[in-house]
Formats: structure tokens, sequence, C-alpha cells
């Protein structure tokens, strides 16, 4: 620290415009204990995502309870849920710590923040993981598990068991933390809650694993699977397998699974991969990633955050590409009206809900 006679003014609260220690030697606030750009921006976008999240889900929620029951509806409402969690939870939580710097709300609020903070997020992982998974028996395996509705409410009811399960470490290694240098000043933090650095990389490799490797592999596997299955039926056609009108379903369903597989992997991997690509600069070289400024490091996971807004427009436009719950009824009537022309497109239309 150099000792020094200027005194850092802070813009919200005044009565940290000094900072002393028993010695009664002043010293500059370091720029991450101070409210800076970084924090300022954390507080624009937080409460920006907090409103279109917010509304987008709510919004959701009501058309979804409008529509005919389905699985996929079903687990539509999760999804809605769990980003309601990121942004009524999680988001305000944050734009407070942003806004005070430091962490003025005790030791138990501080492990139910670190929670939450995840659990949304997994939540919302893993429900696109079900979603894929459902999806993927309905359409490639339509006849290997009986019961479907059953399964669709088991994956569900599993993913937010596991997001309880993952997010329940936060409460342990997360604390309130006082500084040892400046009295007073305490944080919300893991520090010397692991015994060694590896014990702490490992800990978010962890985390990284399970909310974005394993949920991004699953993905692409499943609407992979999908595509080349409808594709498989589709060219089917040359070889006189399958009629005309079983053909014509069937390249709709290949356009609207295309168009959503692509729509998933890209709002996933587009939101949460420079996030993880920084997270793994910081992990195998600390030294270099620390030089990196704190507004781009607070971006890129604001930006991974938009994810839970996303999600509502993701799958807004979903619906109404086909037979969608969200369309008129005399589109919906014309849908039934074709997949009825043949009894085993009966299956498959109950399949893709």
């Amino acid at each position: 620290m150099t000792r020094t006679e200027e005194v850092f003014s802070f813009t919200f609260f005044p009565e940290w415009s000094e900072i002393r220690t028993e010695k009664n030697e002043t010293y500059v606030i370091p720029p991450d204990m101070r409210f800076n750009e970084g924090h300022k921006l954390a507080l624009a976008v937080y409460s920006l995502l907090m409103l279109i999240s917010g509304v987008g889900n709510v919004w959701v929620l009501v058309r979804l309870a409008k529509s005919r029951r389905s699985r996929t509806n079903r687990m539509l409402t999760h999804l809605a849920i769990a980003d309601l969690f990121v942004a009524f939870l999680m988001m305000p939580a944050e734009i407070l710590s942003a806004a005070t710097v430091a962490w003025w709300f005790g030791d138990i609020p501080c492990r139910i923040f670190a929670f939450f903070k995840t659990f949304g997020l997994y939540q919302s992982s893993f429900v696109l993981v079900c979603i894929g998974i459902d999806r993927y028996y309905a359409i490639v395996k339509p006849l290997s598990i009986k019961d479907t509705y059953c399964r669709g409410k088991g994956i569900v009811a599993l993913a937010w068991v596991i997001s309880g399960i993952c997010s329940l470490p936060q409460v342990v290694v997360f604390r309130e933390q006082e500084h040892y240098t400046f009295t007073g000043y305490k944080q919300c933090c893991t520090f010397n809650a692991f015994p060694t650095s590896s014990h702490e990389i490992a800990y978010s490799m962890y985390n990284m694993a399970m909310m974005y490797m394993l949920p991004l592999v699953v993905i692409i596997f499943c609407y992979g699977s999908i595509f080349i299955e409808i594709y498989r039926r589709t060219s089917a056609q040359n070889s006189g397998k399958l009629r005309r009108s079983t053909l014509g379903f069937l390249g709709r369903a290949k356009n609207r699974t295309l168009k959503l597989t692509i729509t998933i992997i890209l709002a996933f991997f587009i939101c949460w991969t420079p996030y993880y690509i920084m997270a793994l600069w910081y992990w195998l070289d600390r030294s270099t990633a620390e030089g990196v400024d704190v507004r781009v490091k607070r971006a890129l996971f604001l930006f991974a955050c938009t994810n839970s807004s996303i999600n509502p427009l993701v799958y807004g436009v979903y619906q109404r590409t086909g037979c969608g719950p969200n369309n008129s009824r005399t589109s919906h009537n014309t849908c039934i009206t074709e997949l009825r022309q043949q009894r085993t497109n009966n299956h498959v239309r109950e399949n893709l809900g």
C-alpha cells in the first residue's frame, strides 16, 4: 500500500471516505475496493437484464398457462421459473453488491446469496438438458419408454434436485470476510475457504463442467441425433418406405427442429463460452489474467447471464414456427388435420408436444 494524504471520496457512502489502520495511517483504497466503472456497468446491465428477464419469463408463463398441456410446455414452464430465480434472486443481490461495493448484509445472507447465485443458473441449464432428452426419446426412440408423462415429470424433478445439490457447496465455501487491513470493510467471498489454490481451481472446474460442459455436450448429442433421425426418415422417400403425407410432416418437423437446434446451441454457447474462456485463463495463468480490465471481466459474466433473458425469446420463436400453442386456432386445426391423415402420424404428433 502507498501512504498518502489523499483521501478517496466514495460516491454512495461518505463514511468510506477515509480508511485508517490502528496506527492512524491513511491509505489509498485499491481500485477493486472502490465504486469504479466496473460497478457502474454491473448496476446498469443487471438492472436492464432483470427487467427484460422478469417481463419476458412472466409473459412466457402466462402464454403457457393459456396453451394446451404437453410435456414440452411443462418443461418450458420450469425453464421460465428457473430464469425468474436468476432475475429476481441473483440479479438483485448482484445489484446491491455492486452499489455498496462491500458486503453489508451479514454472514447468513451471504451464504444464501451464494447458493441462489448458482441455483438458478444450474436449473436453467439442466432444464435445457431435460428438453433435449425428452425430444430425443420422443423423436428418435418414441417406443422405448411407455410412460412418457412420468418420464417428463421425473427428469424435470431430478433437474431441480441436482441443481440444489450442485449449489450446496456454495453455502460452505462462501462467507462474510473482513479485510485484514481495512477494518470494517467486508466481502462475501471464498477467501481462505480452500486449503490450496489447486483445491479452489478444482472446485471452479467442477462448476464449469456441471453448468456448462455437461449441458452443452448433452444438448449437442440430443438435437444432433434428432436431426439425423428426421433426415433419415425424410430421405426414405427415395426408397418408397414412407407414404407422401408422412414425408410432408417429417419435412416440417425437420425444419423446425433444425432451427431450434441451431438457436439453442448458439444461444447457450455464445452466452457462456467467453466467460469460461476467461475463467480458464485465470485458472491456468492468474498473473496475466489479472491484468485484464475489471470492466471486461464483469462484462463477460453479465453477458453469460443474458442467457436467462434470451431463453424466453428462443422458445417464443419456436412455439410460433410450427403447430405450437401460440399459433392461431385456425393454424392449429390445420396442423391437426394434416397430422391425422395417417394413423401412424398420431403417435408422432403426441410426442412432438
